[in-house]
């Protein structure tokens, strides 16, 4: 470049401009190799690979190890249940309740009042089994309170006395409580899983979750996302079609060499009705008492399906011994009677209720709570 025509120090003129050109050059070069290059790509994962869950936050590593996964903390028992009783929606109380105080009952309000029960729910054994307790406490008793009289025979059917604690150990000591989970398509057992993990992390317990739904592609996800949320390692397939008791028995493997406290089995939905599934079902209840013997099966009920929901109880109990029920969706949609005809017709106890996907929807059942969220108290 040609300078000589302007005035003054041309050599310093000359060593700014020259600067200039190489600094734009190499920007513009810069600019091109941006331009041209490709994306990078993402770096592979495997396939057990737990999806992002903004949710879990990491504590800050130390001299210990690495960073570990924390939970936030579930919503107090004492409020979940609380706020479960408010939204248990049910005209059986209520229904009941008008029935009982026209005075002296004729035999029609008999009738009606087991047509009431037998509309939510309660089944036929159980309502006749209620019914025949309150006519012996009317006679017993013609003065007394309606109410009081009918919430008396309504804890005697929820049975406040049967045990419906889980059955595990103290935490930390070295040993595995195993808890398988089955029941049918769509009533929420991945689910159930989920926020039951939640619940035990929060009591201080290590948890590991055992994906062997290998039938239904997005159960394993689904619990993985359930897993990073809580923070709790998940073992699932790492192929899709894979022997769910296979699944079941590494996860069993792990819990007890990583001596987790315990081991959720989120299992297919099961078809009563399909024999090969049902047996499959057996297969891992047999796997995991290899490595741990099951504390608990609990069985998943969905609280809207009825009658239908002791038909699959009944199955269920003749391929695993079932030590509990959880009724899902026991909301507004839901007959609050399927409780009491579970624990009159099945003799086992329901240990937890819930409704909604929420993460605090899981709640310890509670039957003194139940019976009064009934009769609208």
């Amino acid at each position: 470049m040609d300078v000589s025509w302007i005035p003054g120090d041309n050599d310093l003129i000359v060593t700014v401009v020259a600067g200039l050109v190489v600094l734009g050059g190499a920007a513009a070069a810069l600019i091109g190799r941006t331009r041209q290059a490709p994306p990078r790509p993402a770096p592979p994962t495997s396939p057990s690979a737990a999806p992002e869950a903004p949710a879990v936050e990491l504590e800050p590593k130390d001299d210990a190890g690495p960073a570990v996964a924390t939970a936030e903390s579930p919503e107090r028992v004492e409020d979940r249940f609380a706020r479960l009783r408010r939204r248990v929606s049910s005209g059986l109380g209520a229904s009941l309740l008008s029935i009982f105080r026209r005075g002296a009952l004729t035999q029609d309000d008999w009738d009606e009042l087991e047509e009431t029960l037998l509309l939510a729910d309660v089944g036929a054994a159980a309502s006749d089994a209620l019914l025949a307790d309150l006519r012996a406490r009317l006679r017993a008793d013609p003065e007394a309170e309606p109410r009081e009289l009918l919430r008396a025979a309504l804890l005697d059917v929820v049975d406040p006395g049967l045990d419906r604690t889980l059955a595990f150990g103290e935490p930390g000591r070295g040993e595995t409580d195993a808890v398988i989970v089955v029941g049918v398509n769509g009533v929420g057992k991945t689910t159930t899983v989920g926020k039951l993990a939640r619940v035990l992390v929060a009591e201080g317990r290590t948890v590991v979750l055992g994906a062997a739904d290998t039938f239904r592609a997005a159960a394993a996800d689904q619990l993985e996302t359930w897993g990073a949320r809580v923070g709790v390692p998940v073992v699932r397939a790492h192929a899709d079609g894979a022997d769910p008791a296979s699944v079941a028995f590494e996860a069993a493997d792990r819990a007890r060499d990583d001596s987790v406290d315990v081991l959720l089995v989120d299992t297919a939905g099961r078809l009563q009705n399909k024999q090969g599934l049902m047996d499959e079902l057996g297969k891992i209840v047999r796997v995991v008492s290899k490595v741990s013997p099951p504390r608990e099966v609990l069985l998943v009920l969905d609280a809207t399906t009825g009658q239908n929901g002791l038909t699959q109880a009944r199955v269920f109990g003749q391929v695993a011994p079932l030590t509990g029920i959880v009724l899902t969706k026991l909301d507004g949609t839901a007959k609050g009677g399927i409780v009491l005809a579970v624990q009159r017709e099945l003799g086992v106890p329901v240990k937890f209720v819930g409704l909604g996907e929420g993460a605090d929807d899981l709640a310890p059942f509670d039957p003194h709570g139940f019976v009064d969220s009934l009769l609208g108290d």
